[in-house]
C-alpha cells in the first residue's frame, strides 16, 4: 500500500515538473528559464500597437535564448502561416509563439536591435528557441557566425478572432 501511495505521488510530482519546464504555447503563461517572464500580460489592442512605434513599446515579457538564421535554401517556400518565405524579409521562426506576434530581437553582444513577426514555426535544432531571417541576422551583426545569444522582447500578441461556424 506504500508502494502505491509512493508512485502515485512520484506522478504526480513529475507530471507537475513537466508542465513547469515544458514551454507553453501561450506567451503569458510561465514556463522553463527560457520562456518570458512576464512584465505585463494583456496582449496589446490595435489602438495600444499604434499609439507608439515597436522601438518605442514596453515588453510584454523578456527572456534570453540562443537563435540562429535560415536563408537561401527556404526562400520561396510557404511558412507556417501560409506567407511566402523571403529571407530578406524581418520575419523569423518560433516554436510556440503565436504566429503574428511582434518580437524585438536585441543581440547580447552587439546591442543592435530589430523587430520581427513570428510567421513560422522553428527552430528545430535543440538549444535554438528562435531563426531569423537572413537579413535580420545581418542586421544584428551574427550572419557570419550562424547564431547569437540574444534578449527577446515581446511587443504584441495578435488577438484571437472568433471561430466561424457554418451551418
Amino acid at each position: 500500500m506504500r508502494a502505491k501511495i509512493f508512485v502515485v505521488l512520484e506522478s504526480v510530482f513529475l507530471g507537475l515538473g513537466m508542465l513547469i519546464l515544458t514551454p507553453s504555447a501561450n506567451p503569458t503563461a510561465a514556463g522553463a528559464a527560457s520562456s518570458p517572464s512576464p512584465t505585463a500580460l494583456a496582449p496589446l489592442t490595435t489602438t495600444q500597437s499604434k499609439l507608439g512605434t515597436p522601438s518605442q513599446q514596453k515588453p510584454l515579457a523578456t527572456w534570453v535564448c540562443t537563435t540562429s538564421w535560415y536563408g537561401g535554401d527556404f526562400d520561396g517556400q510557404q511558412t507556417a502561416n501560409g506567407e511566402t518565405y523571403d529571407m530578406y524579409a524581418e520575419t523569423a521562426a518560433h516554436p510556440t509563439l503565436p504566429l503574428g506576434s511582434v518580437v524585438r530581437v536585441v543581440n547580447t553582444k552587439n546591442h543592435r536591435s530589430q523587430v520581427v513577426r513570428i510567421n513560422d514555426r522553428g527552430p528545430y535544432v535543440e538549444g535554438r528557441e528562435l531563426d531569423v531571417s537572413y537579413a535580420v541576422a545581418k542586421k544584428l551583426g551574427f550572419d557570419q557566425r550562424g547564431t547569437a545569444k540574444v534578449r527577446l522582447e515581446l511587443l504584441e500578441v495578435p488577438s484571437r478572432t472568433a471561430p466561424v461556424h457554418l451551418n
